[in-house]
């Protein structure tokens, strides 16, 4: 008689079971990668955060940057590696700002980043404004929830609030054919880059608009 198969080990619950997040691309964090809060985790792919950050990286240095719907903090940390002052990770799922802090924890970038656990559109309307103004701004909500997306565009565009500097980037990630509009409140579209099914639209002040 066969004995009877071994039973498989139980996975580990939380955020232990993780996916990746790609890697830091550029600065002092190069190279180093990046855990996933789970595999339903839509992390930035290189190619995508090779052309957002050639277009940010003018701006970068001393830069305040807010990342919103933050995920595993991919973004706001390859800002920090390449030169941001300071970066804030809004994430209202728990286990995510884990993987967040141990993100941070691992590319040695810590002390320049802060973790904020809230629903973004909520920190918009209170917490936002001492931590502001906001240089960059990342927003990359889940691509079905086009609501949040314009959510939070039309409180970052407020004049009645300024969250902002008046030279920031918003660069919203969205599905592409689910573009947000093109003009949020003060707020305009200045360009598109689309990467398969993901896109990014990148939005500036009237002033920088027109430049």
């Amino acid at each position: 008689m066969k004995p009877p198969p071994p039973r498989p080990r139980p996975r580990p619950a939380g955020p232990e079971i993780m996916s990746e997040a790609g890697r830091v691309i550029a600065g002092s964090a190069r190279g180093l990668r990046l855990k996933a809060p789970g595999e339903g985790t839509r992390p930035l792919a290189d190619r995508v955060k090779q052309t957002l950050f050639a277009i940010l990286e003018p701006d970068l240095a001393g830069a305040n940057v807010l990342d919103l719907f933050a995920g595993s903090g991919a973004g706001g940390i390859e800002a920090l590696s390449r030169g941001a002052a300071r970066a804030t990770f809004v994430e209202r799922d728990a286990a995510a700002g884990r993987v967040i802090a141990e993100n941070l924890a691992f590319t040695r970038l810590a002390d320049r980043g802060r973790i904020t656990r809230a629903d973004a559109v909520a920190y918009l309307k209170g917490e936002a404004a001492s931590d502001g103004p906001f240089d960059i701004v990342l927003v990359d909500p889940p691509y079905a929830e086009t609501r949040l997306m314009e959510d939070a565009l039309l409180l970052l565009g407020a004049a009645d609030q300024p969250l902002l500097t008046s030279g920031c980037w918003v660069v919203a990630k969205h599905f592409w054919r689910t573009p947000p509009p093109e003009v949020v409140g003060l707020l305009a579209s200045v360009r598109n880059r689309r990467f398969g099914e993901t896109a990014l639209t990148f939005y500036r002040q009237p002033e920088e608009a027109a430049e």
